[in-house]
């Protein structure tokens, strides 16, 4: 029986995964296996709502391995340590518990196709400091670890015995992440005051934006950038455009300007790459961005029988520019690399990939939410707020429950979410 290993179980790699075992798994045409680095998968535009603690894992994430007994796949967890190409296997590393005890030995995973979906990691540039002081939010592990130091600020402001005591928060890269991440916690802030933090409010969170470009969300048409910058300013926070950091150290960020931010949380989300491990593995054809570069059907340059999708994927448009590193783009490549590898069953023709703009949007916590629609249509001119804006954004969250999951199941689980969210805390106190 072929096999087809799947490397990476974020927004695209879940679903791929998924339809390949409804398409093949389940008929016994083929093996599926997935493999990632973490237990439980949360699709990544909500991480920086794990951080801030707004939502948990247990409820929003995925449990790969409940997942995999429920659609016919296999799971393994470990982390890739190196590709034979030629043998056509994978080799992942020995597996650990937290105390440095070995569970698994190094094993080797052999697959008649691969796909590597092995997402993007922030870009520090190799700016001095950063990755030292600053927190990351590219996985699941890392926000938790953030939304745990944030948690003892809390404590330590609640308790502290003067008024002026404030947490600063120093937020570098006016993206999506760190937008929405300054919005969710300034209303963090005063959420904790219903949740044994009495002293605790946003009057008493200082969160700074720190961004290298002429102004936020450079990704975004500027109508929703100047929007979104209102909406984050009358909350208090400071937006700090053209703003190049030079250093970073244990108490905060220097810019290039002379310029020092103090801060007791650094949070670093400028840019975005593929894993280097993709370009030092020395296999592949890469871009600027360690991309792996792929022919029009989403297979490598240099391995027909090796598919990229998602972030690490490098696809060249016709204008010359590449895709953009967005969850709309993972789903879109996992539909069709699920197609091509289904009609290399079938002998069929591939399918060629095209990248479609149904626009962005960002949602600025219970505040605001901003963006743009049917962006291959209108050129991403067509503006939306407020409710309507909201919508979609979780229309967007809910579509993908519904790729991973099915109707049924994402409907349950949708609810699942309303009724715990109702009930639940609105804080994650842990």
């Amino acid at each position: 029986m072929k096999k087809i290993v799947v490397v990476g179980g974020g927004a695209g790699g879940l679903e791929l995964v998924t339809r390949l075992s409804k398409k093949l798994g389940r008929k016994g045409l083929a093996e599926v296996i997935l493999v990632d680095r973490s237990k439980t998968h949360v699709w990544k535009p909500l991480l920086h709502e794990v951080a801030a603690g707004v939502i948990d894992k247990n409820s929003d994430g995925v449990d790969y391995r409940m997942h995999a007994v429920r659609n016919k796949y296999q799971f393994q967890l470990g982390n890739m340590q190196r590709l034979d190409k030629e043998n056509k296997r994978i080799v992942l590393d020995p597996l650990y518990d937290e105390d440095g005890h070995q569970i698994l030995p190094e094993r080797t995973i052999e697959y008649d196709y691969l796909v590597l979906s092995m997402g993007s990691v922030c870009n520090d540039f190799g700016t001095p400091g950063v990755a030292d002081h600053c927190y990351f939010l590219d996985s699941l592990s890392q926000a938790e670890r953030f939304h745990k130091a944030l948690l003892n600020q809390l404590l330590r402001v609640n308790q502290s015995c003067t008024d002026q005591e404030v947490i600063h928060v120093a937020i570098v890269g006016g993206g999506a992440t760190g937008t929405e991440l300054a919005a969710q916690l300034h209303h963090v802030a005063n959420l904790a005051r219903a949740y044994g933090m009495p002293e605790m409010s946003a009057e008493r969170l200082k969160v700074s934006i720190l961004e290298a470009g002429p102004r936020i969300l450079p990704a975004l048409p500027e109508r929703i950038a100047g929007s979104a910058k209102k909406a984050l300013t009358d909350l208090g926070i400071d937006v700090l455009e053209g703003a190049m950091v030079s250093e970073a150290t244990e108490n905060g960020f220097k810019t290039k300007d002379g310029k020092e931010i103090d801060a007791d949380l650094l949070v670093w989300s400028a840019g975005v790459k593929a894993p280097d491990f993709l370009v030092e593995m020395d296999i592949f054809e890469t871009n600027r961005a360690n991309q792996i570069l792929v022919n029009e059907y989403l297979q490598s340059t240099v391995d027909n029988n090796i598919f990229v999708i998602g972030d690490c994927c490098g696809f060249k448009q016709k204008d010359g520019s590449w895709v953009p590193p967005r969850a709309q783009s993972a789903h879109q490549m996992a539909s069709v690399a699920a197609a091509n590898i289904i009609n290399i069953f079938k002998g069929a023709p591939l399918k060629s990939y095209e990248y479609r703009d149904y626009g962005s949007l960002v949602h600025l916590s219970k505040y605001s939410t901003v963006g743009s629609l049917m962006g291959a249509l209108v050129n991403s001119s067509m503006f939306i707020e407020g409710r309507l804006a909201r919508l979609v954004y979780i229309s967007l969250y809910n579509m993908h429950q519904y790729s991973v999951h099915g109707w049924f199941k994402g409907t349950m689980t949708l609810l699942g979410r309303k009724v715990s969210n109702f009930v639940g805390p609105k804080l994650k106190l842990h």
